[in-house]
């Protein structure tokens, strides 16, 4: 039996393997399409540049849904191929933001559990054709995922047609790590049955008939490397305030020191917070995330994280190196479910979990923005972290005091495009502090985040700015005039002083 067989274990399917020019000719101009991606990992490889290099060559836009971010530049080169005329849920490619922000592609920014609710509910135009990356595909026609889940297993089985990447290069131990399990249909919709991080639900492949297979395209390239720099000064300062406040929390006796389960955002900072969760006295950690990063397998490798859940592993070179070969001892510790269930609302609020997401700048109230340069450049999509924020038993959003070498306060009077009201903020940290701002009006958020989180070099400024709007009242005071006039001064200088 060759290697082949034993990746495609339904003898007929085995007929169906064609190059990757032949598969992409599937996916007609107008086309919706669903590729398997997550945050860079177990993403389809072949087709995406076999349709780009078509685009070049004969006009073509399809609309394309993924997770979130695709990995080897696949935004960029199908956005440079103008390949693109829509783009949901997320993204973070520089190359596809440009076209964005040009207005040449319409991106779509939702949150994370949305689009395949949307999409089995008929709220959008159906997927014409799903693109899946797979370890493997069963004797029944069950795909087996690689290192992500995302969306693919709805994508498969909505779509009209399926076309399978076989990556020989992914390890035959990822079979068995992954839980899918799809939501029953309204209006008998039952709970879903996930009591704990490591509760399985569903089945170990994505469950499709073998005919909507269509073809089959066998790869070997790895995933991306997640680009994760190591905690830096200002980050183990804002883990340290973090752990000092979870350890209040637990001398107060809301917590106790294994916690509840964490989740946390994709980047340096959040991944670099969680790795500071090594140096202190709590154990016997659970996860129920999106993205397993490095410090995932950090906090396990220390013994502090006994599980994790999430919907794909993005990791560093190095640590990518380190664990796929050992990803047999890892695999009792982890499961990859659909991003609708690692996001689930219902989940999220009933296993009452601890979520740190990143922010991009927040204000005196506590309103968070996430995606948005200056309230009209897009960054990168708002992801999951609205899926968590709203049903945290504790939303935490960190972000360091400043930017661009301390031309920009991250800590501004208003936001310039809100992601996560401040109903939905609990917890603000920067280098600076901690500020706690569970059940305080407007004007009382506003005196403890100038108390602890701006830089020096930007407080009086903001006090400044808070003193004379208490001045004019108001349930939560502004100077309308001078709301926003530190973006201005932002787009007009570079700087917001």
């Amino acid at each position: 039996m060759t290697q082949l067989d034993t990746r495609i274990r339904n003898s007929a399917l085995r007929q169906r393997v064609t190059d990757a020019d032949a598969a992409a000719a599937l996916i007609q101009d107008g086309m919706v399409v669903g590729m398997s991606g997550f945050t860079r990992s177990g993403e389809a490889k072949a087709v995406p540049m076999a349709l780009a290099a078509r685009a070049r060559a004969h006009p073509m836009k399809i609309t394309l849904m993924t997770g979130a971010s695709l990995g080897h530049d696949l935004d960029r080169t199908l956005a440079e191929a103008h390949a693109l005329s829509r783009r949901i849920p997320f993204m973070s490619d520089p190359g596809l933001r440009a076209a964005i922000n040009r207005g040449e592609v319409m991106y779509v920014d939702q949150h994370l559990s949305e689009t395949v609710e949307m999409l089995r509910t008929r709220q959008m135009p159906g997927v014409d054709v799903a693109v899946i990356e797979a370890v493997a595909i069963t004797e029944n026609g069950g795909i087996v995922p690689t290192t992500s889940v995302g969306n693919s297993a709805s994508f498969a089985i909505l779509a009209e047609k399926v076309i399978v990447e076989i990556n020989l290069n992914q390890p035959v131990t990822l079979e068995g790590l992954h839980d899918i399990y799809i939501p029953t249909w309204r209006p008998n919709r039952q709970p879903i049955p996930v009591m704990h991080p490591e509760t399985r639900a569903g089945l170990p492949y994505i469950p499709v008939p073998p005919e909507k297979i269509a073809a089959i395209v066998v790869t070997e390239k790895t995933d991306s490397y997640a680009t994760i720099q190591g905690p830096d000064d200002e980050t183990r300062a804002i883990a340290g305030h973090l752990t000092e406040f979870l350890l209040n929390e637990v001398r107060q006796g809301r917590l106790d020191t294994t916690l509840a389960p964490l989740q946390a955002g994709i980047g340096t900072i959040a991944n670099a917070v969680l790795h500071g969760f090594i140096d202190t006295p709590f154990h016997d950690l659970t996860m129920y995330s999106e993205v397993l990063q490095d410090s995932t397998f950090d906090l396990m490798d220390a013994g502090k994280l006994v599980f994790a859940s999430g919907s794909a592993i993005t990791l560093s070179e190095q640590r990518f190196r380190q664990i796929l070969p050992r990803l047999e001892d890892y695999k009792p510790k982890l499961l990859l479910r659909p991003q609708e269930i690692s996001n689930h609302p219902e989940v999220v609020r009933r296993l009452g979990l601890i979520c740190i997401n990143t922010a991009l700048e927040f204000d005196l109230y506590g309103n968070v923005n996430s995606t948005h340069v200056a309230g009209t450049q897009m960054m990168n999509g708002i992801g999951g972290s609205g899926d968590f924020a709203r049903n945290a038993y504790l939303s935490i959003f960190v972000s360091k005091s400043t930017a661009k070498g301390g031309a920009i306060s991250s800590v501004v009077p208003m936001v310039s495009h809100v992601d996560h009201t401040e109903h939905d903020v609990d917890i603000l940290v920067t280098e600076h502090g901690l500020a706690d701002l569970r059940g305080l009006a407007p004007r009382e958020r506003a005196r403890v985040i100038l108390a602890h989180c701006p830089h020096p070099d930007w407080r009086p400024a903001l006090e400044d700015y808070h003193a004379r709007a208490l001045a004019r009242g108001g349930h939560t005071p502004h100077l309308l005039e001078e709301a926003l006039s530190w973006h201005v001064r932002l787009r007009d200088t570079g700087r917001m002083r």
